[in-house]
């Protein structure tokens, strides 16, 4: 099956990519929503610069989908198509792991696009989808919190450590509620690292950003 991944940069799209390649399928792209406006990735807020990097290590070329909140599900389903005519992709790969309203969410963008949604996770318990990737040697550093977590963690590599920390503070091992994003630099899956430096903390609304960018960009 050829796709396209649903991609945030974070441990979750991550581990879907690896076990759709594991189980021999192709990938033709990966999709990443972005804030033209901020020059950010939605969610994750990678800058554009680094957002290269990592599909260059993926050796996976990007399919930049820029839109605004208000128009945010008509860019995505436009997108979707794009795959489909241009790319030949025959579904969309999403993180997703117990959700509901995403599954449903994610079901009904790829039908409106004639695409198949595959969501790889599916009914993994949560704290085996995060033990599996670290498992599988991947390098996960903590992109963004949501305010009521300490900032300390930002720019931290995920580990037994900092989960431990997550738990204590009441977050989510997963971070499924939003408590806490990623975003993947190394792996099995990955051609070389993605080296990065953090510029500081950027706070935004309700969550504190670490400003990665990738070491060549300094």
């Amino acid at each position: 099956m050829r796709f396209v991944l649903s991609f945030s940069g974070g441990k979750d799209s991550v581990l879907s990519l690896h076990q759709m390649i594991e189980a021999g399928h192709e990938p033709a792209a990966l999709l990443v929503m972005y804030r033209p406006e901020e020059g950010r990735s939605w969610t994750h807020g990678i800058d554009g610069e680094l957002l290269n990097a990592v599909s260059d290590a993926l050796g996976i070329p990007l399919l930049r989908c820029e839109a605004s909140a208000d128009c945010y599900e008509d860019a995505m389903k436009d997108a979707l198509r794009e795959a489909k005519e241009r790319l030949n992709a025959e579904a969309c790969v999403f993180g997703d792991i117990d959700v509901e309203a995403h599954r449903q969410w994610n079901e009904a963008r790829c039908a409106a696009a004639g695409l198949q949604a595959v969501m790889p996770l599916w009914g993994w318990k949560r704290e085996v989808a995060v033990r599996k990737l670290l498992e599988l040697g991947y390098r996960c550093i903590i992109k963004c919190v949501r305010r009521d977590l300490p900032e300390s963690l930002l720019g931290e590599p995920l580990s037994e450590d900092v989960l431990a920390e997550l738990t204590r503070c009441g977050a989510d091992l997963c971070g499924e509620n939003g408590e806490y994003h990623t975003l993947v630099v190394d792996g099995p899956i990955f051609r070389h690292p993605v080296e990065t430096v953090n510029r500081g903390i950027v706070r935004m609304d309700h969550i504190a950003a670490a400003d990665l960018v990738p070491i060549s960009a300094e």
